[in-house]
């Protein structure tokens, strides 16, 4: 029971600490590549609520991550329960964040997928798992996502071709497919309830988000 509240706490101050970080980060990124931006004139309302959206976003994921992990439960190794533990954190951090620049700006920045690429690469040996099948995933996910990029006509962005890439290089070619399956469902399914809403083209085009929603689903469950 102890443990249990000592990660419930963890995982509160993970929450409004990674919030602070993030939002500070995604606001410093707008300011430098304004031009890239979608909705500049929603910014003030954004950069007000985005805090409490992050901090309450990684509350409830963090607190879940945790109480279900094998640190929670008593992993046998220990060790190794906490490295796994700290990666998953990692990844659903940059996932909630590049989410919500997806929604609020429709962008993702370069500047967030290049250090969720690197982390993607160093839990590679330290969590065991193939290089060759994590590569493998990333080339053919941006392979595959360019090419919808190119018979959607746009509606796939360079930046969702990119994260597909990295997500590639933390799932593996298994669950790359199963986010990707996932995330073309979500986005069936969004566009059908975008078009009851009477939703313009352009909006019906934009659903991307879905598929970093269904990779963080996957670490929860």
């Amino acid at each position: 029971m102890l443990l249990k509240l000592f990660l419930i706490l963890c995982a509160i101050v993970l929450a409004v600490s990674g919030g602070i970080f993030g939002a500070r980060w995604t606001e410093l990124r707008y300011a430098a590549e304004r031009g890239v931006l979608s909705f500049p004139q929603k910014l003030a309302a954004q950069t007000k609520r985005r805090p409490m959206i992050l901090a309450g976003v990684y509350g409830l994921i963090f607190t879940w991550s945790m109480l279900t992990s094998g640190v929670a439960s008593g992993a046998d190794s220990l060790g190794a329960a906490i490295l796994t533990l700290l990666f998953v954190l990692l990844f659903q951090f940059f996932l909630v964040l590049c989410t919500v620049t997806d929604f609020e700006q429709r962008v993702i920045f370069d500047r967030m997928l290049a250090p969720f690429a690197v982390l993607g690469l160093v839990s590679l040996p330290l969590l065991g798992r193939v290089f060759t099948d994590h590569l493998l995933a990333a080339v053919l996910g941006f392979a595959v996502f360019l090419a919808l990029a190119f018979l959607t006509h746009g509606a796939i962005g360079g930046g969702d071709i990119k994260l597909i890439a990295v997500l590639g290089l933390w799932l593996g070619t298994d669950q790359l497919l199963a986010v990707a399956i996932a995330g073309l469902l979500l986005s069936g399914l969004a566009a059908l309830v975008l078009l009851a809403m009477g939703r313009n083209q352009k909006d019906l085009s934009h659903y991307t988000p879905c598929f970093p929603l269904a990779a963080i689903v996957m670490t929860m469950v």
